[in-house]
């Protein structure tokens, strides 16, 4: 078996090496035979195997904590500003969560101890039985609580773990010392019932997680290789390498990032886009990790591994924006800096006052007092709504990249939207010809040399017809292409390149010469995307301001803003004037989102108050804006904007229960109702009260895993 040498009873030194022991006979044997015993951080020795130990952390994990993000260590522990169970910032597969299995544990314990003591308030019994029951609830299961309470008291830092620690230690303490009543069923409920909250607490923080966790299972554990000597082997993930053939059969998972060799099929990539229809994929074209090939068979050439994968890079862009801070946060974080004292300063007033009219009452109050305040949920209203939002935006292909930005998509007024790609296919296509087949035939022989955008669409529209192979080709950039196709000199440009064949005035689009006489044009066109008519009404429909901003013609832009119902366009403008255009809009007043491709729009963005950058889902821009759309298309831009109102919606429903929580039960617990109802409220209901409190905030913030975008 392997054992660590830091956990080995002893060690002996042997000719300048140092050799470790576990204590069950390994020195006999070392000293038989002590080359076997070598000196690694692990030495393997032939003796039963050790009872499982806990799991340790993972090396290199840092953990952080999503009420105060500023807070990074390199092991788990408590948060010394909130006091809240660190977590770590990187995502797995593997849910294990060590601090939820110990206070689970505690939980259970005490709530075993404690039972006895609830019935011993029907049935009353010696007080050193209550004593004996209590003292191990509040010293070993309440533990942690007194660690954190102590070390917030320490800082500096006050928070709940400083009411609740005070609360069980006033009412143990004044019970021990039997200063009035015994009051050892409160410090036990209380610690009882705060570990219950704990419980809950995590499980539900873990399931914020549980999207990040979803994507992470998207990725397969195997890949099919093709060997050199042309077989076929099923090997672990973890061993494909850039420049790998794989084979990908129908109904698998796409292993890694890559493109098609060979073969076609129909991929299913609405787990990365939020799209449901399976998109047609041919040779040459890239497919994605974690998506499911749905019908045909391919063969892949792997580009992307590892952390490289767009699924990698998806799960890390999402997990640092939960880190981020959302500017509404900075409210509740003004709140939390003088709550904790201000609840201490009450519970003394309240404890003096009812001291004066009937002490009986003063520990009881006091003591409901520091419990029922809850700083955390206050805490917690904004982090975990952001948590459970930005993970179900990268479900439906919204990356987010911070808080703020998901925050002001909220209230923005105007769109700006650039055209090809965004509201067009982004690539072109042979929408007719003059002059017929043989035409584009010739053409689309001699453009299968050239690399102009054009010339691919022209190749792609003579699909099925004979093409030749040229020769004598000659590129003139700007202007067109020539050379000889079947004997025949063939020309292909624009007007300036054809002006010796005398084209007709009336002439549009490519053309085409052959011997030097005109033959005809063909029409390349980028057509408009088939959703996106309908998208616009949408935004239109939701108070939106649309502007079409281009570089191209403004011939073209107005044609294709005329078929989408868009009344205003900026055409023909540089990517340096874009920006421009959006600060010119703000001056206006307008709160202004730019959704571009994320590289010749980098100005524009920026200046933007929201930037989304129009993924082709194959290279996010992660840098250039602060939404990033893996399916690029208004649709989209629809899915961040519902995204963003709900996230915020939640907040602020979390933050007026926060609020409205505390401004009711702090004067409750202080004994308000006492002189009208003849009510107070016992500090094992205001215990219960702090909890659900916590948990009603979390499970808020957990019902935007549901929404619909």
């Amino acid at each position: 078996m392997t054992v660590n040498p830091e956990k080995c009873a002893g060690s002996h030194t042997h000719n300048g090496k140092e050799y470790f022991f576990c204590g069950k006979g390994c020195l006999a044997k070392f000293q038989a035979s002590p080359e076997t015993y070598l000196k690694p951080k692990l030495v393997t020795i032939g003796i039963a195997p050790e009872p499982k130990q806990p799991a340790k952390p993972m090396p290199g994990v840092k953990y952080t904590c999503p009420m105060d993000p500023q807070i990074v260590q390199d092991h788990p522990g408590a948060c010394p500003i909130c006091g809240m169970a660190l977590e770590p910032m990187t995502i797995s597969i593997d849910d294990r969560n060590p601090e939820l299995e110990d206070m689970t544990r505690r939980f259970w314990i005490a709530a075993a101890l404690t039972a006895p003591l609830l019935a011993f308030m029907i049935w009353p019994v010696n007080m050193w039985i209550e004593f004996v029951l209590a003292t191990p609830v509040v010293f070993w299961a309440g533990w942690p609580i007194f660690e954190r309470a102590w070390a917030s008291i320490r800082t500096g830092n006050l928070n709940m773990f400083t009411l609740i620690g005070l609360g069980v230690a006033a009412s143990y303490v004044s019970s021990a010392l039997r200063i009035g009543a015994a009051y050892f069923e409160p410090a036990a409920v209380i610690v009882t019932l705060v570990l219950l909250g704990q419980v809950l607490e995590l499980r539900a923080r873990g399931q914020t997680q549980s999207a990040l966790r979803a994507l992470l299972g998207l990725a397969p554990k195997t890949a099919r290789r093709l060997e050199m000597d042309g077989s076929e082997r099923d090997i672990p993930l973890e061993q494909v390498v850039p420049g790998d053939a794989l084979r990908v059969r129908p109904g698998e998972k796409v292993p890694v990032d890559g493109r098609i060799l060979s073969g076609s099929s129909a991929v299913d990539e609405s787990m990365m886009t939020g799209e449901p229809i399976p998109v047609e994929k041919n040779t040459g074209d890239l497919v994605t990790g974690g998506t499911i090939n749905k019908t045909g068979s391919f063969l892949m050439t792997a580009e992307r591994v590892g952390g490289d994968t767009l699924l990698a890079q998806i799960v890390r862009m999402v997990s640092e924006a939960q880190r981020t801070r959302a500017p509404i946060q900075r409210l509740a974080d003004r709140v939390a800096g003088w709550f904790v004292p201000a609840v201490i300063l009450v519970s003394l007033i309240t404890g003096g006052i009812w001291l004066l009219y009937s002490p009986a009452h003063a520990l009881v109050n006091a003591v409901a007092v520091l419990i029922i305040a809850c700083p955390c949920a206050l805490g917690l209203a904004t982090p975990m709504s952001i948590m459970v939002g930005t993970g179900r935006g990268a479900t439906a292909g919204v990356l987010i990249r911070n808080a703020e930005a998901l925050e002001t998509l909220e209230k923005i007024d105007t769109l700006i939207v650039d055209k090809t790609g965004t509201l067009t296919e982004g690539k072109p296509k042979v929408t007719s010809t003059e002059g017929g087949p043989e035409i584009l035939r010739l053409a689309a022989s001699l453009e299968v040399a050239s690399e102009h955008p054009l010339a691919a669409a022209i190749v792609e529209g003579a699909k099925g017809l004979n093409l030749s192979k040229p020769q004598d080709f000659r590129s003139t950039p700007g202007l067109g292409v020539e050379g000889t196709v079947d004997g025949h000199k063939v020309s292909v440009g624009n007007r300036a390149f054809l002006q010796k064949s005398a084209p007709p005035s009336d002439a549009t689009g490519v053309l085409v010469a052959v011997d030097g006489k005109f033959a005809g044009s063909i029409t390349v066109s980028d057509p408009v995307k088939a959703n996106a008519k309908e998208a616009v009404e949408r935004l239109r429909s939701e108070g939106i301001r649309i502007v079409m901003l281009t570089g191209d013609h403004r011939e073209t832009a107005e044609s294709v803003a005329k078929a989408l119902g868009i009344e205003e366009v900026e055409a023909e403008v540089l990517p340096g004037q874009k920006r421009d255009v959006v600060e010119r809009l703000q001056k206006q007043g307008r709160i202004v989102a730019v959704a571009g491709d994320g590289v010749n729009d980098a100005p524009a963005l920026a200046q933007a108050q929201v930037g989304i950058a129009m993924s082709t889902g194959a290279d996010v821009a992660l840098e250039s804006a602060g939404i990033t759309l893996l399916h690029g298309d208004l649709n989209g831009i629809l899915r961040a904007l519902h995204l963003s109102r709900a996230t915020m919606r939640n907040i602020k429903q979390n933050l007026f229960f926060a609020f409205v929580y505390n401004l009711l039960g702090v004067p409750i617990a202080a004994g308000v109702l006492y002189p009208f109802f003849g009510l107070l409220l016992s500090p094992m209901i205001a215990s219960a009260a702090m909890t659900f409190s916590s948990v009603s905030v979390i499970s808020n913030a957990l019902r935007l895993r549901r929404v619909r975008l």
